[in-house]
């Protein structure tokens, strides 16, 4: 269980933006050095915070951003929900200013109130692979995860933590 059960939006948010320098300066050190094994690096600091977080706690992601939904997302939602592809678009997504379908509106539309998915199995693919802590090529992804660590409170323990694992301290980031 997450040690971030239960916080409102704006909480999570002011945690992401206390954390808000250390993090970009830590980033952007990682882009530019590019340590040795960093996937692997994230890929064990990601499975140590997932094995004590259950997202059904917080579900921050689902109420506040929306995942880009690829031509397949949007056939399998289609399907699962028995409409045709242009009446899905329709009626639940947008194209935004980077030309991907994202949500009309959050929070999602098919978050439950005690934070499942109603859409689960079919759920996009940037849903599946959220927060992409656990991604290879991580270096690219590095924007993401800063962008990521003001919404979900296991990429601020994944950040913390890999600080301290790879040897950054604040005195490191100036």
């Amino acid at each position: 269980m997450s040690t971030n059960e239960n916080q409102s939006p704006e909480t999570i948010h002011q945690a992401g933006k206390l954390q808000q320098v250390s993090n970009r300066k830590f980033l952007d050190k990682l882009k530019r050095t590019q340590p040795t094994n960093l996937d692997n690096q994230f890929q064990d600091v990601h499975d140590e915070v997932f094995e004590k977080t259950d997202c059904l706690t917080c579900g921050n992601c689902c109420r506040t951003t929306s995942p880009i939904f690829n031509q397949k997302d949007i056939e399998h939602l289609s399907k699962r929900l028995r409409l045709k592809p242009a009446v899905f678009i329709s009626n639940y997504i947008r194209m935004d200013e980077d030309d991907d379908f994202v949500l009309k509106f959050s929070p999602c539309p098919f978050l439950s109130d005690d934070n499942s998915c109603g859409v689960y199995e079919d759920r996009p693919t940037a849903c599946r692979t959220y927060p992409h802590t656990n991604r290879k090529r991580i270096h690219q992804l590095l924007d993401i995860t800063y962008q990521n660590s003001f919404i979900c409170p296991a990429v601020q323990q994944i950040l913390e933590k890999l600080k301290v694992k790879l040897g950054f301290k604040t005195l490191d980031l100036k």
